[in-house]
């Protein structure tokens, strides 16, 4: 007879910044680009390197902190609390993969709303220049705090308000309307 599955054991622990001392870290380890320009890790000296991204755990809150770094099938290798802890030549190795992948556009303003009902376009000005999107529901804007806002468009996109006290009024108001 098989002895039944303990389920209690296999609860799953979600760490938040404040449980800095409860992370598995590691800074025993090295990054490299191979010949083709992918990022790879090594443990030690000798070890074939694996190809790896890097992977933000709390990209919002903490962009430069809580740095998680993954093998191709998503299995982490190692995690980053505070990535000043490395050499600088691995953290900014990281930093470059980091931006690669982490691509999120923070808006200045909205210029233009096609409507009031979704789906509709928004036209806006970011911190990389203007662009175009569509909005597929007033669930895809979130309140993250008291005056951070997140968007996401149909291709999932994310932009960034970071305080929307800082936008001008017109700006203010349209999102005030969705959230």
């Amino acid at each position: 007879m098989s002895k039944p599955a303990n389920h209690s054991q296999e609860k799953r622990k979600t760490f938040s910044p404040a449980d800095e001392s409860r992370a598995a870290t590691s800074l025993d380890f090295s990054l490299l680009r191979d010949e083709w320009g992918q990022l790879t890790f090594q443990r030690s000296v000798g070890e074939t390197p694996v190809p790896v991204w890097g992977a933000p755990l709390f990209p919002i809150s903490h962009p430069d902190q809580w740095i998680a770094v993954c093998s191709a099938d998503g299995t982490e290798l190692a995690c980053v609390v505070d990535p000043a802890q490395l050499p600088s030549h691995v953290w900014k190795l990281l930093k470059e993969d980091l931006d690669r992948r982490e691509f999120v556009p923070i808006i200045q303003r909205i210029v233009w709303v096609s409507g009031n009902s979704e789906p509709c376009e928004l036209k806006v000005q970011t911190d990389r220049g203007p662009t175009t999107f569509v909005l597929k529901s007033e669930d895809d804007i979130r309140r993250i705090g008291d005056h951070q806002i997140l968007i996401i468009d149909a291709h999932k996109t994310r932009y960034f308000i970071p305080d929307l006290r800082n936008v001008d009024a017109k700006t203010r108001r349209i999102v005030e309307w969705y959230v």
